[in-house]
């Protein structure tokens, strides 16, 4: 099995457009994307895949700007397109998503004398699975020993399944394992985060394929309600009394491939929170309330992320119940009891 590349439209038209390994391959106006913006160049970008990487090199070779996620690569530039981010081609239009596949390969003599005197090919291939396993993904609960225990301990048929893909496509895999599942009707599935940031974490997914929330339009404002309905319905029959509260909403620039609702308690008592990415992400505005999403996409018909978001993850920890500011994640966390003992 081999790893390619696809480039996918994610609007009306879902053309995809094979990027093969390691080559440039120039990308803009013209009937390959069927694309006629006379503002979009014929050589917009130039694209090149790094497949064992699971990500695209995406250089801007037009005067209008293209962007990733709402920041512009600017002209000559370089940025990496990963799985879960949407490329607008030009001036925040004709959005794409890469997306990687495991393609079986057809042995030619080249390639079988190449094997013959290296004896195999399996390690790029153990690399990228290495790579997916170690990434972030769902499992079965919430317990603080899912930060710690290894993912080569995972031996089932399922882990092996996704280790085939980049980490970041995981969620569409793990949606549906039925282990995996703590709630589903006909339009979401609810999973609990393999790596919670707190006590109660639960992601909330639509079965309909919805890349990121730059995909989302006001076709879907009903199934973002539900969504939201189906979070509140979780914290009822799963939290118990607690009297934690809870925060439902989406990171502006997910790491993960296919919309999701975030439904978090706010104690943030996880031995997997971590780092200062991991805090800000909840914690700063990168972290878009679930009603304002549905007011944004309401009145505006899409979902605008402002541009220096990912800046937002570089602040220092700020307690988001006193404001106090904390040097480090374990200063934080003894911080943080202070506030669950009162």
């Amino acid at each position: 099995m081999v790893r390619v590349c696809w480039l996918v439209r994610q609007d009306s038209q879902h053309q995809r457009i094979k990027l093969p390994h390691s080559e440039a391959v120039m990308i803009g106006r013209g009937p390959e994307t069927k694309i006629t913006d006379r503002k979009c160049s014929r050589k917009q970008v130039q694209l090149k895949a790094e497949c064992n990487k699971g990500y695209v090199k995406v250089k801007q070779v037009g005067v209008n700007p293209t962007s990733i996620d709402s920041v512009t690569i600017g002209k000559d530039q370089e940025m990496k397109l990963q799985p879960g981010q949407v490329l607008h081609m030009v001036n925040e239009l004709y959005p794409y998503i890469v997306e990687f596949e495991e393609e079986a390969k057809i042995p030619d003599l080249e390639s079988h004398r190449k094997r013959k005197r290296s004896g195999s090919d399996d390690s790029i291939e153990g690399d990228a699975a290495q790579e997916a396993n170690s990434g972030p993904g769902l499992g079965r609960g919430n317990s603080p020993s899912q930060c710690s225990v290894s993912p080569k301990k995972e031996k089932d048929a399922f882990t092996k399944k996704e280790s085939l893909g980049h980490w970041s496509q995981g969620l569409k895999i793990s949606m549906q394992d039925p282990k995996m599942q703590i709630y589903k009707d006909e339009q979401v599935v609810v999973i609990k985060d393999k790596y919670p940031k707190a006590r109660y974490h639960w992601l909330v997914l639509p079965w309909a394929s919805i890349s990121s929330l730059k995909a989302v339009t006001r076709e879907h404002i009903e199934l973002l309600r539900h969504m939201h309905t189906v979070g509140e319905k979780v914290i009822a029959d799963f939290a118990g009394p607690s009297n934690l509260r809870f925060r439902l909403g989406y990171h502006a620039i997910p790491s993960m491939s296919h919309v999701h609702l975030h439904v978090i308690s706010q104690d943030f008592d996880s031995p997997c929170l971590k780092n200062k990415k991991h805090w800000n992400s909840f914690n700063t505005e990168y972290f878009l309330e679930s009603q304002a999403v549905i007011k944004m996409v309401q009145e505006d018909g899409r979902v605008t992320v402002r541009d220096g978001m990912s800046e937002l993850l570089k602040l220092p920890l700020r307690c988001h119940e006193c404001q106090q500011l904390l040097p480090s994640i374990p200063q934080l966390r003894e911080h943080l009891r202070k506030h669950w003992i009162n």
